[in-house]
């Protein structure tokens, strides 16, 4: 599904308070055009570990043994990027990890079966626009888009939605952020970047993005909320 994105943030849905901060909205004019996401450990998170901890006591490993073997192979890069294709990096993965062909469907749909998708983040991100333009910036697999959209769809959350298999690019490149801040539409300064990798936030911020450092939903949104009330003017809430 997606790769080089551990999805091990920490589950806080407890932020109803700044879900509906947008009141009328359509007179501010801010300097803040564009929220850009990352997905995997922000918006998409392993809340339940116990399906990787079985997986990876039954292979006599951690599972951040596992994990790291899944995320941060030389295959998961090669496949980030679109070198070789999800369905070639499992094959490599499970290879070395010694796991039966037989098996090998029933292990992946296990090892994804803890995650699940933070959809009051998502509504919030559906009500910054059209006032802000949205967009999805993931470091992931071929085969992300299709799995995404069929198990989570929310991708209509974004305006623009890039994953790095299909465009040979992967964070922290800069070209990576140009592509998505190009068709977003908007200028570096304009945008709000979040992600729960320091790496990613460090060149989203030296290119000129307002960078906030996913930890929890809440922490992250009153950040992000932050820069849209500095930079609008007023307070949005």
């Amino acid at each position: 599904m997606s790769g080089g994105e551990s999805h091990h943030a920490p589950p806080d849905s407890n932020f109803r308070g700044i879900l509906l901060p947008f009141k009328d909205m359509r007179k501010i004019e801010s300097t803040i055009r564009a929220v850009i996401f990352d997905m995997g450990g922000v918006i998409l998170r392993t809340e339940d570990p116990s399906p990787r901890e079985r997986l990876a006591q039954h292979l006599g490993m951690t599972r951040q043994a596992l994990e790291e073997a899944v995320f941060l192979s030389p295959s998961s890069r090669l496949a980030e990027v679109g070198e070789i294709s999800e369905a070639e990096h499992w094959n490599m993965v499970l290879n070395q990890l010694g796991v039966a062909e037989e098996d090998r469907t029933t292990f992946r749909e296990l090892f994804w079966s803890g995650d699940r998708a933070d959809y009051e983040l998502v509504d919030w991100l559906r009500k910054l626009r059209p006032y802000y333009k949205t967009g999805l910036l993931s470091n992931a697999w071929d085969e992300a888009r299709n799995a995404i959209q069929s198990r989570f769809g929310f991708l209509d959350a974004f305006d623009v939605s890039l994953f790095s298999a299909e465009v040979k690019l992967r964070k922290p490149d800069e070209r990576f952020y140009r592509l998505i801040l190009e068709r977003l539409g908007v200028k570096p300064e304009e945008a709000v970047f979040v992600d729960d990798f320091l790496l990613n936030i460090e060149a989203a911020a030296e290119l000129g993005m307002k960078a906030v450092h996913f930890r929890d939903p809440k922490q992250a949104l009153r950040e992000v909320q932050a820069f849209l009330n500095h930079h609008s003017g007023q307070v949005l809430g």
